[in-house]
């Protein structure tokens, strides 16, 4: 086909990573984590056991609400930490008087906590290492010029591109629920889909925690709101390294802006308290499983859909800066 449509010039994109076994490196890298964190629960399992005798979750719940009392009694505690102590002092009490275990026993819980936790980090690198090169391997491996001689406008080539990384951010989305779930549940169990779990806690820097809109989701359900949000995020990631893609020719150079961006973001986020205005970067607003569990955002005026509007336009940017420098810019 002498033009072809964006069908055909994505499919020529999903051949091109496909061969370079990124994808299957990521997957096996993503095995021996799960595999890893699952042993870890495996042995946490064992230990309690040991320590209380028992598995009952009410006991497990009472035993760490009293440590947080401890802690919270205990002087030298920073600010930020202690309102961190006492919002998961709140929670942890809401689920033990609502007779609702915070943490059923099973692979979706697994997928719950993983998310969770790799959401800011684990999974956006994922992203990073199979898409880090889309435009700048073109240029290192002399394509570039060959590419952009074809009968085939520059946005629509670069548009492919993109929607290429939207398609493997679904893909890294789907295998690592599957990979959690047959996984852990070998440890763990594999029911739990329609366990509840409460969420709609609102708490702010500020020190205010409320319940008022404190609702209770079947586990599945909860779970799809979070591999979305995680998507959401790792789809931004995957468009601003396409953006320094396109603005820089040296893939390790990319790579290495996108890890300092990951870092950074952490950091801020821990930080960001004393910075207001640090809440208006795309990275502070990476965390966003943590409005569905109720926690404190980093910065006061943060919310779910202030951080969702941030990433939006952080991306809209993103793409045009790199669309502009791809149609615009001369190759050489």
């Amino acid at each position: 086909m002498s033009n072809p449509n964006m069908v055909g010039l994505v499919r020529n994109e999903v051949i091109k990573i496909a061969s370079k076994k990124r994808f299957a490196v990521v997957t096996i890298i993503l095995i021996i984590l799960v595999s890893m964190f699952t042993y870890a629960q495996y042995r946490e399992i064992q230990e309690k056991i040991k320590k209380q005798g028992t598995l009952d979750w009410r006991v497990e719940l009472q035993q760490e609400i009293v440590d947080r009392q401890n802690r919270l009694a205990s002087s030298g505690i920073q600010d930020e930490f202690r309102q961190f102590l006492e919002f998961d002092l709140k929670q942890k009490q809401y689920y033990l008087d609502n007779d609702i275990n915070p943490n059923y026993p099973g692979a979706p819980t697994f997928i719950r906590i993983f998310f969770s936790q790799g959401v800011t980090l684990v999974l956006p690198l994922f992203i990073i290492i199979i898409m880090a090169d889309i435009v700048s391997g073109e240029y290192n491996d002399g394509t570039i010029k060959t590419l952009l001689s074809r009968p085939v406008k520059r946005w629509k080539i670069l548009m492919a591109k993109w929607l290429t990384i939207l398609l493997y951010t679904s893909m890294l989305m789907a295998v690592t629920v599957i990979v959690c779930y047959a996984i852990s549940g070998i440890v763990l169990g594999y029911d739990g889909w329609t366990a509840p779990i409460l969420t709609g806690f609102q708490a702010s820097p500020s020190g205010v925690f409320s319940t008022e809109f404190v609702h209770t989701l079947p586990m599945w359900q909860y779970l799809l709101m979070s591999v979305g949000l995680a998507w959401v995020v790792t789809a931004v990631v995957g468009t601003i390294s396409l953006m320094i893609s396109v603005l820089v020719k040296n893939t390790a150079t990319g790579i290495g802006t996108m890890m300092a961006v990951l870092i950074a973001g952490t950091l801020l986020s821990s930080i960001g308290s004393s910075w207001t205005s640090s809440k208006y970067l795309v990275n502070v607003n990476f965390d966003i499983i943590n409005y569905l569990e109720g926690q404190a955002p980093p910065i006061e005026g943060m919310s779910l859909p202030f951080s969702l509007t941030v990433l939006g336009i952080w991306t809209i940017v993103c793409l045009g800066i790199a669309f502009w420098n791809f149609t615009q810019k001369d190759i050489y």
